[in-house]
């Protein structure tokens, strides 16, 4: 593993950009399948709110893998998104994935301690009312601290889990262990990668919405025309997460010419 200088985290939020550039409307179909299949898991009593939490290693590994097509010049198709699915680790992906639940679930339950359960009772999604959330506004922002901060050390170990499993064909075990130190040593431009994500999440939309109720005055328009920027930033971030793989493992160790051409023709 090679040590990253902090500036290589804006260069990983250029380079998702430039994934992007190459193939929007691809990479855009295939995020909107995407959230069509979670919608529809959503629909399924109970299960509904863990599976697309339990399922994101799977599928991260089709965004991946649709990065590396673009590189190489082939088309990126929707059905990339079973890619996780046909792979062997896929039942090492599933454990990550459960992991995943374990790790979000015990960092908002302790947060639970600073709010009463308020953020938790949300984020279950109890009931609470307009007052119930007016009234525990400042301390759910504290919980909502607190959770963060602990699930910080499971993120670092997760982010690299995924590709290091079905790539290098790490165990589980491995993978977290290499994924944690290897984000710890390059913690510098994970943070600067963080903060760039942070500011473009935050000022793109809020500068195009000014601009836009400015000329318009129309709450619509300005609904009609972030969600297709929202959805474009986050296809982008999701590029970007390939470069962070690259920078710090390289581009040979991927194991990409072993893959199935999943996206190699429509379905």
């Amino acid at each position: 593993m090679e040590k990253i200088p902090a500036k290589d985290g804006w260069l990983w939020v250029k380079q998702g950009f430039a994934l992007f550039r190459k193939q929007p409307a691809e990479m855009s179909t295939l995020f909107l399948s995407y959230m069509f299949l979670m919608l529809a898991l959503g629909i399924i009593p109970v299960l509904g709110q863990m599976l697309p939490l339990i399922l994101v290693p799977v599928f991260s590994i089709a965004f991946l893998q649709a990065c590396v097509q673009i590189e190489k010049g082939q088309r990126v198709y929707p059905n990339l998104l079973l890619l996780g699915f046909r792979d062997p680790a896929r039942n090492t992906l599933l454990k990550l994935g459960l992991l995943y639940l374990l790790a979000a679930t015990l960092a908002v339950a302790v947060s639970a301690l600073a709010d009463g359960g308020v953020f938790w009772k949300a984020m279950m999604g109890s009931g609470l009312s307009t007052k119930e959330l007016e009234g525990a506004a400042g301390s759910m922002r504290i919980a909502m601290l607190i959770s963060a901060a602990l699930y910080v050390p499971a993120a670092m170990a997760f982010w690299y889990a995924a590709p290091l499993i079905v790539w290098q064909k790490m165990p589980l075990g491995k993978a977290l262990f290499y994924s944690f130190f290897a984000v710890r040593r390059a913690g510098r431009a994970f943070l600067l990668y963080a903060l760039a994500w942070i500011v473009i999440a935050v000022m793109v939309p809020t500068l195009i919405s000014l601009a836009i109720t400015l000329l318009t005055g129309s709450i619509n328009a300005v609904v009609f025309i972030l969600l297709p920027i929202s959805i474009i930033l986050t296809v982008v971030m999701y590029c970007s997460f390939y470069p962070t793989y690259t920078a710090v493992f390289g581009k040979s160790a991927n194991g990409t010419d072993n893959q199935p051409p999943a996206g190699d023709r429509p379905l």
